[in-house]
Parts: C-alpha cells; sequence; structure tokens
C-alpha cells in the first residue's frame, strides 16, 4: 500500500516528502506548512512517520509544540518513561529538554510540529531503546 492510501482518511495536510537526512529512522515524510520562521510561530510542517519510525534525540532551543492528526505515536523525553499520544492530544514541550518523538510499532503517526528556534540533533533512539520505550522503560540517550 502506499503512503497516501494508507493515510487518505486521516490526513488534513499533504503527506509532503520523504525525509532523507540523518536525524530519523524508519520512513518519515514532511510537508512545510509555515516554511519560513516567524517571529510569532516559527517554523511548522507536518510530521507523517510510518509505524516503528522516529527521529532522533534532539533539544529545540526556545521549546517546540506537537499538534497529533492521526494515528499514535510515542513522546519521550530523556529519563522519563514514554508517553503514547493519539489524534487531538497536544504536547507543549519545554526549551532544553532532550526528547524524542515517532510512530509506534503498529500505527501511523502525523503530528504538526511547531518549532520557534533552532533545534540540535543528537544521537539516534536504536532499536534496543525503541522496545524499552514501548515497554514502558526509562530511556536515556546514548552518550
Amino acid at each position: 500500500m502506499t503512503v497516501e492510501k494508507d493515510l487518505s482518511k486521516s490526513v488534513i495536510f499533504p503527506v509532503g516528502s520523504k525525509i532523507t537526512n540523518d536525524f530519523f529512522i524508519g520512513d518519515a515524510y514532511l510537508d512545510m506548512i509555515i516554511p519560513e520562521p516567524t517571529a510569532s510561530t516559527g517554523a511548522a510542517g507536518n510530521v507523517t512517520f510510518a509505524p516503528g519510525a522516529r527521529n532522533n534525540w534532539h533539544v529545540h532551543e526556545i521549546g517546540q509544540t506537537l499538534l497529533v492528526t492521526g494515528g499514535e505515536g510515542w513522546y519521550q523525553e530523556e529519563g522519563k518513561v514514554a508517553e503514547k499520544l493519539v489524534a487531538g492530544d497536544v504536547k507543549v514541550i519545554p526549551a532544553g529538554v532532550n526528547h524524542w518523538h515517532g510512530a509506534t510499532s503498529n500505527s501511523w503517526f502525523v503530528h504538526i510540529a511547531i518549532a520557534p528556534g533552532s533545534t540540535t540533533w543528537n544521537g539516534p533512539v536504536d532499536d534496543e531503546q525503541y522496545a524499552d520505550a514501548e515497554a514502558g522503560k526509562i530511556v536515556m540517550e546514548n552518550k
């Protein structure tokens, strides 16, 4: 099945282009809704994760807000248990918090990410860390 067919009933914004950088594991897609950051909003993008896909650990200079629009995903701060996110959830991430987010192993996950400042990318969430997060264990970034 194609991404478009799988998500045709749940997407608000286009799926966008496949992300090809080294900051994501698995298939993830991005459609920039606000491509040029403004003083009031920052940049905003619709991010679509295939099942099991996730981004690396990262920190936002000013913070980030996730508006979940479809599927089921994980949000995890370093040293804490992962939180399951579903459509309608809003996650406000404070500045300076090392975290990652992505899809559960059996669901697509779609969110709008709003980030007004810069992002510092850290190491990947490897398969063992991801499995631990899904099992409800506390995970720390490998340093």
